[in-house]
């Protein structure tokens, strides 16, 4: 460590001295100089770049696992540990998520529906389990409020809306983009939390239009919906999180581009063996063909 420390100051002062006040001497700091590299730290250097990048690729919101599984997929063998080390080293870190925040007034005494899904946060084809929520995002013209429905198959966002008001046509919005998208057959089950925009007439009569079944968490519980609050949750941390948004045109066009063309094609997830939802159902799709 001394000696790589006179070599990146020896520029400045004079490398008798240097060595003189780090007690090494001139002789031994000119054979550390002159000897080759060893092959673990030129790899180390080489491999920190790499971190680096896909560190900057992910919005810097990557940590070890997602970069370590990104390597990976690139062809590029190394241990999780060591890209853990290589990170620390160049002093970078994932983002890390803030605890579920409740945000929906169940207040309206309207009748919802059973909670069909119970937690089961799974699916095993695409297209029969969605789930949905509202969030809001500060800007300087005020809140930007964003429904989502998610696919639990593979965690992709199929539909999605924004609006600067908090009232139905907002979530009608994203299902009509998830029917349009998807083409859902019916008995898909459709989960969200007993807001007065889920419970409406309006959003009832469009799920029965097209055969989905509708389910709701318990009132007050965001832990019956975890995979959409979670979804927020994320997108919080990697898109909003120390961002000022002057205006809300700007955090739509943000909004955009992080779910088109970051987390539904590229952001990995753990659930999903670390592919992205639009990998992991082209996967599942090659794999349905070859088995028929």
């Amino acid at each position: 460590m001394k000696f790589a420390f006179i070599q990146a100051e020896k520029a400045v002062f004079p490398v008798a001295a240097l060595c003189r006040a780090l007690g090494v001497s001139r002789p031994g700091y000119y054979a550390w100089h002159t000897r080759p590299e060893p092959a673990r730290a030129r790899e180390d250097r080489g491999l920190a770049v790499e971190v680096a990048a896909i560190h900057t690729e992910s919005r810097r919101c990557y940590g070890s696992p997602r970069i370590h599984a990104e390597l990976r997929a690139r062809g590029q063998r190394t241990s999780r540990k060591r890209v853990a080390r290589l990170m620390r080293r160049c002093g970078l870190a994932g983002r890390r998520r803030r605890p579920f925040r409740r945000t929906t007034d169940s207040t309206h005494g309207l009748p919802p529906a059973p909670n069909l899904l119970q937690r089961q946060f799974t699916a095993t084809t695409p297209n029969r389990r969605w789930v949905t929520d509202i969030t809001f995002i500060g800007t300087g013209e005020g809140w930007l409020f964003l429904a989502a429905i998610l696919d639990l198959f593979s965690r992709r966002v199929v539909g999605w809306a924004v609006s600067d008001r908090l009232t139905t046509p907002l979530p009608l919005e994203a299902l009509h983009m998830a029917l349009a998208q998807r083409r859902p057959q019916a008995g898909l089950v459709h989960h969200s939390d007993q807001g007065g925009q889920y419970v409406s007439d309006d959003y009832r009569a469009l799920l029965d239009g097209h055969g989905l079944v509708g389910s709701m968490s318990r009132r007050g519980n965001c832990w019956d919906n975890a995979v959409a609050e979670s979804f927020f949750a994320t997108l919080k941390v990697e898109l909003v999180q120390g961002t000022h948004w002057p205006t809300r045109a700007q955090l739509t066009r943000a909004i955009f581009e992080y779910i088109e063309f970051f987390y539904n094609p590229r952001r990995r997830h753990s659930s999903l063996g670390y592919l992205s939802p639009i990998a992991f159902e082209r996967q599942w799709h090659r794999q349905s063909r070859r088995a028929v």
